[in-house]
């Protein structure tokens, strides 16, 4: 995928803070020669331990449902489909490395998730909004890959942006990005991070962006 890669905060780029606002943007944007629209990520925020009043994107409370402050996943497939009719690419933003603090997975696959010394799901970094995937474990790896394929087969994305890729076990992103092809042969795939394996690994792109931005709502 090559051209121009614009970086959408639907929470921020209207007063209204939806899919529906932001819609009426596609025109001007693509006078502004616009060519992929990647989206923040558009799931549902953790409110256990969430920093501020409106939490981080990156703390993922359910993998497979839409952020209903932004509206619903019709409203989402609508926006993809008017952006693609433009010839628009469309990506989002996607946080394997974490999930939220409440993300339904916590209750519903505990074994999915790194353990502290209390035997309490790990906090990665300082991020304490969020608790750390445990890439060790299969299942994960499937459910993983699995909620990704969602987001193709559901509303027709393009391809993905994926937040701390880097520590994320290349052997994972080796794996998932060829399973991702058979579902989207041309996805594209961009990752934060600066391992030259990510490339080795079916990146097709990365980039390194501090995460103090990413972790403050």
């Amino acid at each position: 995928m090559q051209g121009n890669i614009y970086e959408v905060n639907i929470r921020q780029y209207t007063p209204e803070g939806t899919f529906k606002a932001f819609e009426k943007s596609l025109d001007r944007l693509k006078e502004m020669g616009v060519q992929t629209l990647w989206f923040m990520p558009v799931n549902p925020i953790s409110k256990v331990d969430r920093k501020g009043s409106l939490g981080s994107y990156y703390a993922v409370a359910d993998y497979t449902k839409i952020n209903p402050e932004f509206g619903t996943m019709d409203d989402w497939k609508e926006l993809v489909k008017h952006a693609h009719d433009m010839g628009f690419k469309v990506i989002i933003d996607w946080a394997p490395n974490h999930s939220g603090a409440d993300n339904r997975w916590l209750n519903e696959h505990p074994d999915f998730y790194v353990k502290d010394s209390t035997g309490k799901a790990a906090v990665p970094y300082d991020w304490t909004d969020t608790r750390k995937l445990d890439y060790k474990n299969i299942s994960l790896r499937d459910t993983m890959i699995s909620s990704m394929k969602y987001w193709i087969t559901e509303s027709g994305i393009d391809g993905f942006r994926c937040d701390v890729a880097g520590d994320v076990p290349d052997d994972f992103w080796e794996k998932c990005i060829s399973e991702l092809k058979k579902t989207k042969a041309d996805i594209f795939m961009l990752a934060e991070g600066d391992k030259p394996s990510l490339h080795e690994d079916g990146y097709e792109e990365s980039c390194q962006r501090g995460t103090e931005r990413q972790r403050v709502g």
